[in-house]
């Protein structure tokens, strides 16, 4: 029984994950048909079985409120960043750059993605590389010009991380986002 119970733990955490990837192939195909529906079954099946990825732990948690309130944020932000890289492109002058290095305060795997996904699909800055041992992230952001436009960027996206996990993470995720900004006050 003991191994029944982990085999449906184990499938319900890979749940989202398999509807993601379903949701991706009908997106990729733009359809949204039973056809396309059933093929990515079928793709999504097939990836799970020949790609076989360890399972990211879900921390069984949502806000809805603050998944809301960062849907829409982000969607500012998006906005914000377009704006931001046109007047780059267009504004006569060099645009500047820089890569910076951001230390995240929490440890999960699965908070690190999302906040490297949405960083990096914000207009204006893009992820180089993370380094999930030291959970390290470094980014390519346009308008860096010195020390405090490269501090202003690490603390957004600090803040990025912070309403993640207030949307999606763990009440242990939660407590280190407060441990860290004690921390910092001191």
């Amino acid at each position: 029984m003991p191994d029944r119970r982990s085999a449906l733990r184990r499938l319900w955490n890979q749940l989202p994950f398999f509807v993601w990837l379903v949701l991706l192939w009908m997106m990729l195909w733009g359809q949204f048909t039973v056809l396309a529906a059933v093929t990515g079954v079928a793709v999504a099946l097939g990836v799970t079985k020949v790609f076989h990825l360890p399972t990211a732990e879900l921390s069984g948690r949502v806000n809805l409120w603050y998944g809301f309130v960062f849907v829409l944020l982000f969607l500012g932000e998006l906005m914000r960043g377009a704006v931001t890289v046109a007047w780059q492109t267009l504004r006569p002058g060099e645009t500047t750059s820089g890569i910076i290095a951001v230390q995240l305060r929490t440890d999960a795997d699965l908070v690190m993605s999302h906040v490297a996904v949405t960083s990096s699909l914000i207009p204006g800055s893009l992820i180089v590389e993370a380094d999930r041992e030291r959970r390290i992230l470094y980014l390519h952001v346009l308008g860096i010009r010195d020390q405090a436009d490269a501090d202003r960027q690490r603390r957004h996206i600090l803040v990025w991380e912070e309403r993640i996990v207030r949307a999606v993470g763990s009440r242990t995720e939660l407590a280190a986002l407060k441990n860290a900004r004690t921390e910092a006050t001191r």
